[in-house]
């Protein structure tokens, strides 16, 4: 998504989608993509063979071992086939460590996940697409960005782990229907992002929720969200995403929005 104005004519609005959605599911069915998740572990202090990767992974205080045994490993561009320590507490998730056709992304949270990336998987190979509404204009809604005071972290439950601490810039206000709703947002790269619920939950959307990138606000903090480009979230695809983020309360919409994507196949 662009920092580009959303068009709001039906036609400008229809290829414009169409432009989008072409690129979201290129991103989507990329060879190591979501897709590509064939397993995932937790790890601890016991160092084990994760099925299907060669050498021994396990977690010692805040740090990632590997001793690949042999085997040749990547990690940043720099391959080794002896035991290496990653202190990668603090780092982005889904850092990938590359072993032979595969890479294994790793996430901290308090305990090392590990999620083993195949081009060969069957979801990958099987996948036909996203069932999806059709755009509309009637789900290009304007909104304003209310700022927090100070610095404020929002704390989303997940689909099968802990809660975990997002930053978050303040809530977007925005008006439907006659009534005014509201949605916590946090930062993601120079974006907002909001992971939300409404009445399709469940029904004909993934039930934990679904997400939606918006381009930061403009100088009076308008912001425009453009519901046709609701996505699901990596779980609603495999359950090898565990810490995939559940919409919070403050963002569960009473209303049904029949925009975006629907549950997968």
């Amino acid at each position: 998504m662009s920092d580009a104005p959303v068009p709001t004519g039906s036609q400008e609005l229809t290829r414009a989608w169409q432009e989008w959605r072409a690129g979201w599911e290129q991103w989507l069915t990329r060879p190591l993509g979501w897709l590509a998740a064939t397993s995932h572990e937790w790890l601890d202090d016991t160092p084990r063979n994760p099925a299907g990767l060669p050498g021994l992974w396990w977690q010692h205080g805040d740090a990632l071992h590997i001793d690949p045994q042999g085997s040749a490993m990547a990690f940043d561009g720099e391959t080794f086939t002896t035991e290496r320590r990653f202190a990668l507490a603090d780092a982005a998730d889904d850092l990938r460590v590359t072993v032979g056709d595969v890479e294994v992304g790793i996430t901290y949270r308090g305990t090392y996940l590990i999620v083993t990336y195949d081009p060969s998987s069957p979801a990958r190979r099987d996948f036909d697409g996203v069932p999806v509404h059709e755009p509309s204009p009637r789900w290009v809604i304007p909104g304003r960005l209310e700022r927090h005071d100070s610095p404020t972290s929002v704390t989303l439950d997940s689909v099968g782990w802990e809660a975990h601490q997002h930053d978050s810039p303040g809530l977007v206000r925005f008006s439907y229907a006659g009534s005014e709703h509201t949605l916590q947002v946090i930062g993601s790269h120079g974006m907002l992002l909001t992971v939300f619920t409404d009445a399709t939950s469940g029904v004909t959307t993934y039930g934990a929720g679904r997400s939606l990138e918006i381009a930061g606000p403009d100088g009076e903090g308008d912001v425009t969200l453009d519901f046709n480009r609701t996505v699901n979230l990596p779980c609603a695809f495999s359950d090898h995403f565990p810490i995939c983020p559940v919409a919070p309360p403050a963002n569960r919409l009473p209303f049904a929005i029949e925009a975006g994507e629907k549950t997968p196949h």
